[in-house]
């Protein structure tokens, strides 16, 4: 029986991947944290998705615009560093909520020493600020700012963006920009759902164990075979 961490490497199957195993009443919160989690995860990954194709854009648009006017320059940095900042959450949010996600569901008994609990409480509010700070950010940015073509008349960048085309140059009337924004602040009130959700978890594993009344209930009448928290794992540390 090889174990990593404390987690017996057996007990992963592809099986623990499917609806059933998912959407158990066995464990506590199973079915909360599939559908917030993942929400968390989907609407951060969808958001920095679009922000980047946006981004993309714009980069674009400024190449082309100094390969048409070398003296021309587009200032979009304010959005370009708001977009990059918003990959990075994205994945951080993924990582942290799809970790859980995984755990959750391959090992859901396992044993966890007080240190990983309140790594995963850190990182769990560290994601909240985060997400909020990125949001508040991206909403500020693309409600009031735009890029700017910069040493050239206006009549000369009108001119010039004729030519190279692209996207408005009003964030706000990009729609890629506000569908970013909007896809984020769903997916930042659910990392603030995942957020509680994972805390009350953690409290009720530390009282009553992983599993739910009706899992306690299964596992006395001998319906389930998984063995107590302290009898099957060590201690993740």
């Amino acid at each position: 029986m090889v174990k990593i961490w404390g987690l017996d490497l057996s007990e992963f199957t592809f099986a623990k991947f499917g609806s059933k195993n998912m959407w158990s009443t066995d464990f506590h919160r199973r079915r909360t944290k599939v559908i917030v989690y993942q929400l968390a995860m989907v609407f951060h990954v969808v958001s920095e998705s679009v922000g980047t194709a946006a981004l993309s854009d714009y980069v674009d648009q400024q190449n082309g615009i100094q390969r048409v006017h070398p003296g021309a320059s587009e200032y979009n940095n304010d959005f370009i560093g708001v977009a990059s900042y918003n990959i990075f959450v994205g994945i951080y949010v993924a990582t942290i909520f799809g970790s859980g996600f995984f755990f959750d569901l391959i090992w859901p008994e396992r044993a966890e020493s007080l240190s990983v609990k309140r790594a995963w409480k850190a990182c769990s509010v560290l994601a909240c600020i985060m997400a909020l700070a990125d949001a508040i950010a991206m909403t500020v940015i693309v409600a009031t700012r735009a890029a700017h073509i910069t040493g050239i008349s206006g009549a000369e960048a009108a001119s010039v963006l004729a030519i190279v085309g692209g996207p408005h140059l009003v964030y706000r009337h990009n729609a890629y920009c506000v569908a970013s924004v909007v896809l984020l602040w769903i997916g930042t009130v659910s990392t603030f759902a995942s957020t509680f959700v994972m805390w009350e978890a953690l409290s009720y594993i530390d009282h009553h164990g992983a599993r739910s009344k009706t899992g306690k209930a299964l596992a006395g009448n001998g319906a389930d075979s998984t063995k107590s928290n302290t009898e099957s794992s060590t201690p993740v540390v």
